[in-house]
């Protein structure tokens, strides 16, 4: 099952590589929402390091969610996905390889920015590193949670707020650990149970997401 699952993965990054300009929307999204912040608030140290682990966060689960809808959309469009549907290989380890391609593409440049963003905030290197570890683990939960909204609402009309409506409450699990991990490092208390937290998410998400995305596709196709 490995052979098609590169193959999904491969194929996803050769096409997002094509169209750079989807992977640097969600990027300068990311950038604009964190950096907007400071200048408005002004450069008061201490409220910029209260502010920061809140913003970094929604700032990654706004951009995450922007290029949801790119999971499955040009696929369903072009006949590609019913294809895949066909295939004797279980659906669930396709939805995984393009779960996986959608986060390599969206996911990890935000957690490459974040650290670099977090500059504005003034915060430490300890807090840095506690902000890349909790986006490491939550940024593919939020991919994995976000493909079954882009499964259930593919091919509807207005299906964008659909989408938002319907995976935004399941982000906000990890939203409050991501940001309150960040948060208790910052504060002297340690954030190893808040990533733990994460990664309890992160591994149930992994479990259960391709199960229900791969049920709501063949639904979507039908």
């Amino acid at each position: 099952m490995f052979k098609p699952l590169f193959w999904v993965i491969r194929r996803d990054l050769t096409i997002a590589m094509r169209r750079r300009s989807d992977v640097f929307t969600t990027l300068i999204f990311f950038v604009i929402v964190v950096s907007l912040f400071p200048l408005g608030i002004g450069p008061e140290p201490n409220t910029l390091r209260q502010i920061a682990p809140g913003i970094v966060w929604v700032g990654a689960l706004l951009a995450s969610m922007l290029a949801l809808e790119q999971i499955f959309s040009a696929d369903h469009r072009d006949g590609t996905l019913e294809q895949m549907l066909l295939t004797p290989q279980p659906v669930s380890v396709l939805v995984v390889g393009k779960v996986l391609a959608h986060w390599l593409v969206s996911g990890v440049p935000l957690v490459v920015m974040a650290p670099i963003l977090g500059l504005q905030y003034d915060l430490s290197v300890d807090v840095q590193l506690i902000l890349v570890a909790s986006l490491l683990l939550g940024t593919p939960a939020l991919s994995l949670i976000g493909a079954i909204g882009a499964a259930l609402t593919l091919g509807l009309r207005s299906g964008g707020v659909l989408l938002a409506l319907l995976v935004l409450p399941l982000y906000i699990p990890v939203l409050i650990f991501g940001a309150g991990a960040v948060e208790a490092t910052a504060s002297g208390l340690g954030g190893q149970a808040h990533l733990s937290m994460l990664a309890a998410i992160l591994v149930g998400s992994m479990v259960l997401a391709p199960l229900a995305t791969a049920a709501a596709l063949r639904v979507a196709e039908d």
